[in-house]
This record gives C-alpha cells, sequence and structure tokens, in this order.
C-alpha cells in the first residue's frame, strides 16, 4: 500500500532566509512517525510546508498519493489533514463543546462528540466551560479532540506535550498509542525521546533543515550517541 504521507526534497524559505534544505519523510497508513530536532532546526517549518501554511519553493508533497503542494491551507485540510499546531490554538471565547463541533466534518464510522468524549472523558465534564478556562493539558486534549473531529487520515501534533505536566504528558502518549491501534496515521513532533520511543514506529531526526538520521524505534533506543548528537539527550 502507498504512502498517506510522502514528503520528498522540499525547500523552504523565508524571505532570503533558507530553513528546509531538500528535507523528505514518509508515513506509510496506521504508522507513527515522530520529527525530533533541538529547537530552531526546522521541524515547525516542516508542518508548515505540509500543511500550506509556508509553501516551499521546491520538492514534492504527496498526500494519500496526490500532490498538494502549493494548494491553499484549507483545502489540504479538506482532503483529511487534521493538525494539533504547536501553541494549541484552540478558540478562548468557546465553549469545549462548540471547539469541538467548530470544524467538524461528518463521517460514517468516523469521529463524533461522543467518542471524543470517550477518548478524553474530561472534555465531557468541562463541556460548558469556554476555552479559556482550561488547564494546558485540557486545552491539548481539547485541540486533539478538535483535529479528530474532521475525521483526518493523517493526524499530525506540532510540540505535542510542550509545557505539560508528567501525568498529563503520560496521558497524551496513551491516547495517541491507542489512535495508532485504530489504524490513524500519525506524525508528533516533540522533544521525548524516550516516551516516543515507546509508541512511534519510526523517527527522524532533523539538523539544520536536513534529514540527518532515520529509523526504527529500537535503533534509536539503542543509540545514545545518536540522541545526544542530535537531540542533545
Amino acid at each position: 500500500m502507498s504512502d498517506v504521507l510522502a514528503v520528498e526534497g522540499i525547500e523552504t524559505c523565508y524571505g532570503l532566509s533558507q530553513v528546509l534544505f531538500g528535507l523528505s519523510l514518509t508515513i506509510a497508513p496506521g504508522e507513527m512517525v515522530t520529527l525530533m530536532g533541538r529547537n530552531g532546526m526546522g521541524k515547525t517549518t516542516t508542518v508548515r510546508s505540509i500543511m500550506g501554511l509556508t509553501p516551499s519553493r521546491a520538492g514534492s508533497v504527496r498526500f494519500l498519493g496526490n500532490e498538494i503542494r502549493g494548494l491553499p491551507s484549507y483545502k489540504i485540510a479538506q482532503r483529511g489533514i487534521g493538525l494539533v499546531p504547536e501553541g494549541r490554538q484552540i478558540f478562548p471565547n468557546l465553549t469545549v463543546r462548540e471547539n469541538l463541533l467548530a470544524t467538524a466534518v461528518a463521517r460514517a464510522g468516523g469521529w463524533t462528540l461522543e467518542r471524543v468524549h470517550d477518548l478524553f472523558p474530561r472534555l465531557a465534564e468541562r463541556a460548558s466551560s469556554m476555552g479559556n478556562q482550561l488547564s494546558g493539558g485540557e486545552q491539548q486534549m481539547l485541540a486533539i479532540g478538535r483535529a479528530l473531529m474532521t475525521n483526518p487520515r493523517l493526524l499530525i501534533l506540532d510540540e505535542a506535550t510542550e509545557g505539560l505536566a508528567p501525568l498529563i504528558r503520560a496521558e497524551i502518549w496513551q491516547c495517541l498509542a491507542q489512535l495508532k491501534q485504530s489504524g490513524l496515521a500519525i506524525l508528533v513532533i516533540d522533544k521525548n525521546v524516550e516516551a516516543l520511543t515507546k509508541v512511534a514506529d519510526r523517527h527522524f531526526l532533523i539538523e539544520r533543515g536536513r534529514v540527518v538520521w532515520s529509523g526504527l524505534s529500537a535503533d534509536l533506543a539503542a543509540a545514545p550517541e545518536i540522541q545526544h548528537r542530535y537531540l542533545g539527550v
């Protein structure tokens, strides 16, 4: 079966400053893949390039076999890519329920409000609370739930657990493992190597806009020198 996402040789700039230099990665159906690297190495720019928010000037981005590079971001989202952005970016003046329903896309057998509540019971408890009344962990659950309500074929999480308490981080990893078991393809940007090698299938390490290492979880877990060189752990 062909890849859900195939990024090949993308180059992305902000003005005259080039950030990505021929970056490539792939995600197979039902696979969880990570993109990791130190701050400022191009991880978020990669996400923005995939989503059309900062279009790449060269290369290819194919989703479900179709080229999406050059499409506006809303059309890319409509194709079936759900984004949980860095900083969560939930609607602060809408309730939890309204946040979940704002961009929902109905699909037979897909994600519904009830199914999101089953995944994150706390969102059911806070259904009438405003977005700006939630804790950081609750906001992240809401951002994930909102993305799932679009019924994506691929879920992208930028800085999935940044700034969250350890117990909340563990809850997020457990939920992502459940989503992976359901067959959803997932791309995770995060720094928690220990957790990610337990739940993800493959990893891409990025430095200065280039993929410098890729491999399976077992390979990364067994290579502390690679972790130290490119992740500083």
